[in-house]
């Protein structure tokens, strides 16, 4: 059995807990500014990141199970932020597209995440550290 240094525990503890802080602090801000929901968000900027989807690719980027995803996109295409469709080539296959309220839907929420970021990281770095941290994850993401 492989035992971590201590200090690696530590470590890793530490990167779960910022994570978590993170991720509250962004739905937190969505939340009080009466917006969608940070999952939304994060395929929204997925799709527009990357065109047009395969559902199957959208799990694999965003860490998302497959019947969680397949739910969340339902809602989406409820509330109008993307659309579904036949994947050429494949019948069986979806593709997801954004759609213009989709587009514009993820502007909208960029400056909830915005301040998150900016009271997570930003008020709480100097630039030095901000680049090391980057750096140091990179090694590790």
């Amino acid at each position: 059995m492989i035992k971590p240094a201590a200090i690696t525990v530590l470590a890793w503890d530490r990167l779960l807990t910022a994570g978590r802080e993170a991720t509250r602090a962004v739905r937190r801000e969505l939340r009080r500014a009466g917006l969608p929901p940070l999952e939304w968000y994060d395929v929204l900027l997925e799709v527009e990141r990357r065109g047009p989807s395969r559902p199957r690719d959208l799990q694999r980027w965003l860490g998302i199970e497959q019947y969680n995803l397949s739910r969340l996109l339902t809602r989406m295409e409820r509330a109008g932020l993307v659309h579904t469709m036949t994947c050429p080539g494949d019948a069986r296959g979806q593709i997801v597209q954004l759609s213009d309220a989709g587009r514009a839907a993820r502007q909208a929420m960029w400056p909830a995440y915005a301040t998150a970021i900016h009271g997570t990281l930003e008020q709480r770095l100097d630039d030095a550290e901000r680049i090391a941290l980057a750096g140091l994850l990179a090694r590790v993401a």
